[in-house]
Formats: C-alpha cells, structure tokens, sequence
C-alpha cells in the first residue's frame, strides 16, 4: 500500500521509496528509510500528508507520498 492511502493516526512500515533519486536521499537524510517506522498525523485536501518519524514532524507532497510503499505495523 502506498503512504498516501494509509489511515490517520496509524502507524506503517516503510517498505520502498520510489521517487527520484534527489528526493530519495534527502528523505533518508530526514530520516524516511527503508524499515523505519512512520506514523499519520493527518492529510490536507490537496493530498500532502503530515507524518511523524523519530520524534519530527514532516509534511509531504501528493507525489512523494505516493511513491512510498508501506505496510501497517507497530512502531
């Protein structure tokens, strides 16, 4: 499942991140990883969503968080 589908309040598995490769690192240099866990916070109508990843608050596009393949989990 993609990121941009979770639900608000859960927490997800990072799986995947299939974005171009300057988007990718800067998200792993956020702390957005392969394994890492990431919890919803919330979703605005134009489809960025707000998520919390070791303890920081961040907000992405639309795009970036459709290309981040998560599963449901514990974290």
């Amino acid at each position: 499942m993609r990121l941009s589908d979770g639900t608000i309040g859960k927490s997800y598995l990072v799986k995947q991140v299939d974005a171009a490769e300057r988007i990718t690192r800067r998200l792993e240099a956020l702390g957005v990883n392969e394994g890492i866990f990431v919890r919803i916070l919330n979703r605005k109508k134009t489809g960025t969503v707000m998520i919390k990843v070791r303890g920081t608050w961040l907000a992405l596009g639309a795009k970036i968080a459709d290309g981040i393949e998560v599963k449901e989990g514990e974290g």
